[in-house]
């Protein structure tokens, strides 16, 4: 593939910016920077586009506030500049976001919080409903309560598993490189960008340089970023971000940066992704009405379609679905665990709220979260 469809015609990006495209290295944030990126962000939004926004820069915020030159090795120490500088984080581009009437919320989450499936389905519910409000999300490592995140400076990684978590088409990792080149620029001026590539192609990790004196990550966590993306589907594009309206140019089909694309359909590489994952901990009989939507229709599965639930199981868990006949048809990650399941079995989605006592997911498996056999 060599067009930048993922970019133009995509309705939801994680943008991710890194600490050496936010911080200034003796004064902090660079706020110039942050007011460009968010009024491209309110552009985008008036495009349509959904974004969630991947932010680092807090430790080097931190830093600054606390009068340290020398990024510490220290955990207790990075933890520490990270609670001073989320609070500055933040603050700025809240005032910017305000300047263009557009909410922004919070979200501190660590790798741990994704790898829980319970977890993964609440920070998942919170983040679409933020997206389905008009409310850009702020998203970035909780660093105060990490030690090997915060060591190995994996917001790459954390931009990727938020890609997937919100079913993004697009990841674009802005950094202070023009993008991914076959050998090290900074050492090699006949190094050449690389403008398209396969995020599994194993080659580009031996291209990939290393990280900078503020920042703690590198070329080789953001191909490796990518290549977790491209599990769920997902393009990724790195790009430097201190480009002229990167993020609108980016929209609009440039040749800038580096595009690695997943190397599959998007809707395949997530079931094969989620097939991967699976272990069984219970099982949903259905209907044949449940069998031909899921089947043939490909929508998600309801609770009005099952008619038994068998099992013990949490919410987050995978469930296996089978027909009438036993037959096993599908994998799904449940949004309800097996009590709550046998509750409302067989009935409307209206019903969930009286059932239960509170309100959830209309679904007991989403269409993303099902691979069949």
């Amino acid at each position: 593939m060599s067009d930048r469809g993922c970019l133009t015609d995509s309705t939801r990006w994680v943008v991710k910016i890194g600490t050496s495209s936010l911080t200034n290295f003796e004064s902090g944030l660079n706020h110039e920077e942050i007011r460009s990126w968010v009024s491209q962000i309110a552009t985008l939004k008036q495009e349509g586009i959904d974004i969630v926004l991947v932010s680092s820069g807090s430790i080097g915020e931190g830093m600054r506030r606390l009068g340290w030159s020398i990024r510490p090795s220290q955990v207790h120490k990075l933890q520490a500049a990270a609670a001073v500088g989320q609070m500055g984080l933040i603050q700025s581009y809240e005032s910017v976001f305000q300047e263009f009437d557009i909410l922004t919320a919070q979200v501190l989450l660590t790798h741990a919080d994704l790898a829980n499936r319970e977890r993964y389905l609440n920070a998942r519910s919170t983040l679409r409903e933020l997206l389905q409000l008009g409310v850009v999300p702020i998203v970035n490592e909780n660093d105060t309560v990490v030690n090997d995140e915060i060591r190995f400076g994996d917001n790459d990684t954390l931009a990727a598993l938020v890609t997937n978590l919100v079913e993004a088409k697009t990841l674009v990792l802005l950094t202070d490189q023009q993008g991914l080149f076959d050998k090290d620029p900074r050492i090699d001026l006949t190094a050449s960008l690389i403008q398209y590539g396969e995020a599994n192609d194993d080659s580009l990790l031996s291209k990939a340089g290393s990280a900078g004196g503020m920042g703690s990550g590198g070329m080789q966590t953001k191909v490796l970023a990518a290549r977790k993306a491209s599990k769920s589907g997902a393009a990724t594009v790195i790009a430097y971000g201190g480009e002229d309206r990167i993020l609108l140019r980016l929209r609009a089909g440039e040749l800038l940066g580096t595009v690695l694309y997943p190397g599959s359909e998007r809707l395949v590489a997530r079931k094969q992704w989620l097939a991967g994952q699976l272990r069984s901990n219970g099982k949903l009989c259905l209907d044949e009405g449940a069998v031909t939507v899921l089947t043939k229709q490909g929508k998600s599965l309801l609770p009005i379609g099952v008619f038994d639930v068998k099992g013990s199981f949490s919410r987050g868990e995978i469930v296996t679905c089978i027909d009438l006949n036993g037959n096993e048809i599908a994998y799904g990650l449940v949004n309800y665990g097996a009590g709550e399941a046998s509750k409302i079995k067989g009935r409307s989605s209206k019903e969930i709220e009286s059932i239960l006592g509170y309100g959830g997911e209309s679904e007991l498996i989403h269409r993303d979260n099902i691979a069949f056999k």
